[in-house]
């Protein structure tokens, strides 16, 4: 078994343990992005200090460089990334929607012009489960098709039958070229779809449970819909996950959209927004966002935050401040892992919150922190 759900809050947030080829997860959990093999700016042994258990990486830009085959022949991405702890790939599937230019979707797969050359390419759910097994991964995700917001019911519908059509083919070459026993297995999670509609969600996470993948994600959400339509194609999607596997929602969020989807069963989250809005000067505390590159910190010589990771406790405001006016990097490193440093330490207090069943006291007191945004 690969995922043990440990105990349920009376809220609905629970609270379990991933076990993959590379150690343990406690969930809930957050995954730094590390799209091209690497977290930006920051070194493994600083996702180790701040307790990162499990990082991502991306089928779609890793086999375009420097290869997913030259990572296999060099050991596989934990040893060309060196990082020994657990990672998911992402299948490929939205940056194909997000990224490639030209793009035609067939029964066969995607064919379109990548981003970096415009060469012509085919990503097919065999392929793509090729890519991540090459890579070594502790979790591939399926390949999918992610709809764009907003899109009509006969789009939605038409994308459906794609995402569960090129699930069924990845469950007949996972099945046909990785072994099905051993210690060093690699997972495989569906990826639910379905848009805004709650019956063609509840039909893409049933008809896939009945496949028995060993984990289960909501796709299709943070393409542009207002957070109300995120959130309730979560709602549409939970009930019907199997209860003791792991639910993933893919590239989501703000802090209080986690806390919010910890709330209806989530289990697992990415997103690349601690690391962007660190490269553009803003620190995430529980007092709120604070924007580093303002004139009210040009003198200030109090550390980044009181709660903030030692690390971080070094440096004044007024010298992080001028490090960004300069173009120092050391700016972007040490904001990035402010806010990698939040993100967790945010998990971490939601597994202590869900473990005593006080986990609905817990979100509503941080949410209030955090939304009243008054620095100290």
């Amino acid at each position: 078994m690969s995922f043990e759900l440990l105990s349920t809050d009376p809220s609905g947030a629970r609270l379990g343990i991933l076990h993959l080829p590379h150690g343990d997860v406690p969930t809930p959990i957050f995954m730094p992005v590390g799209t091209q093999g690497t977290v930006k700016t920051l070194h493994p042994e600083d996702l180790e200090t701040l307790g990162a258990r499990i990082i991502l990486g991306n089928t779609y830009h890793l086999c375009l460089r420097p290869g997913d085959e030259l990572i296999r022949d060099l050991g596989g991405l934990h040893c060309f990334a060196g990082w020994d702890r657990p990672i998911l790939t992402d299948s490929g599937g939205f940056q194909v929607w997000s990224l490639a230019r030209l793009r035609k979707i067939t029964e066969e797969g995607v064919r379109f012009c990548n981003h970096i050359d415009g060469a012509y390419m085919m990503l097919s759910p065999e392929k793509s489960m090729e890519i991540q097994a090459n890579l070594g991964s502790d979790i591939a995700m399926l390949f999918d098709e992610c709809p764009p917001y907003p899109c009509d019911r006969s789009y939605a519908e038409k994308s459906l039958g794609y995402t569960l059509r090129w699930a069924a083919r990845c469950k007949t070459w996972i099945d046909a070229h990785l072994p099905r026993s051993g210690s060093g297995l690699q997972q495989h999670f569906g990826i639910v779809q379905g848009s805004v509609y709650a019956d063609l969600r509840r039909r893409c996470a049933e008809e896939l449970a009945a496949m028995d993948f060993d984990g289960y994600a909501i796709g299709g959400v943070s393409v542009g819909e207002p957070e109300p339509e995120m959130l309730r194609a979560i709602e549409n999607s939970t009930p019907y996950m199997p209860k003791h596997k792991a639910r993933y929602a893919m590239g989501l969020g703000t802090p209080t959209q986690l806390l919010e989807m910890i709330e209806r069963g989530v289990d697992m989250f990415d997103c690349v927004m601690p690391t962007r809005l660190a490269r553009h000067g803003v620190a995430l505390t529980p007092d709120g966002p604070m924007h580093i590159k303002n004139e009210r910190w040009k003198t200030d010589a109090r550390p980044l935050h009181p709660e903030s990771h030692p690390h971080v406790q070094r440096y004044t405001r007024a010298a992080l401040r001028h490090f960004f006016r300069a173009g120092e990097v050391i700016a972007l490193r040490v904001l990035s892992f402010q806010n990698l440093h939040f993100y967790l330490r945010l998990m971490a207090q939601a597994r202590d919150a869900i473990a005593v069943g006080q986990f609905a006291a817990f979100k509503s007191s941080f949410i209030s922190r955090y939304q009243a945004n008054d620095i100290p």
